[in-house]
């Protein structure tokens, strides 16, 4: 299936929280699916996906983050932190960043977008460190989800 890296789509929950310094990327692939079935689909991570998720918990112990959901709602390890009618936003607030996944349905095409505001310097460093490790888990977590 092929994904492609796009702007972000206009009207999207992410609009408002969109600032100069942010990150935000944004990757999309055609499907017939639900924002609901994508989501789930996209969160559902292979192995090696999971096994970097782990690292990552073991690396960041030291430094005690733990993200702060607005609801209980989930999709795999993300809280839900807004919803609308053809997208679901998920993500949290931490003393390093906020960052926020959209996924948001549209004319059968998916999109996954992730916003990131770094706090300090820690925020930063994280960011560049895990940026190449991002964009590849967000493509496949895209390709997965729009797979026939």
């Amino acid at each position: 299936m092929k994904v492609r890296e796009t702007p972000l789509p206009e009207g999207t929950l992410l609009a408002d929280l969109l600032g100069p310094r942010d990150f935000v990327d944004c990757y999309a692939g055609e499907t017939a699916l639900d924002v609901e079935a994508v989501v789930t689909r996209a969160t559902a991570f292979p192995a090696w996906v999971k096994g970097l998720l782990l690292l990552r918990a073991i690396a960041v112990l030291p430094f005690k983050l733990k993200g702060r959901s607005r609801s209980g709602d989930r999709f795999g390890i993300f809280p839900v932190a807004g919803r609308a009618k053809d997208e679901i936003l998920l993500g949290f607030d931490d003393r390093h960043l906020d960052f926020r996944i959209s996924v948001l349905c549209r004319h059968n095409v998916a999109y996954a977008a992730t916003w990131v505001r770094p706090h300090n310097l820690f925020g930063r460093t994280y960011l560049r460190l895990i940026l190449p490790f991002h964009r590849r888990i967000m493509r496949d977590a895209v390709a997965r989800a729009v797979a026939a």
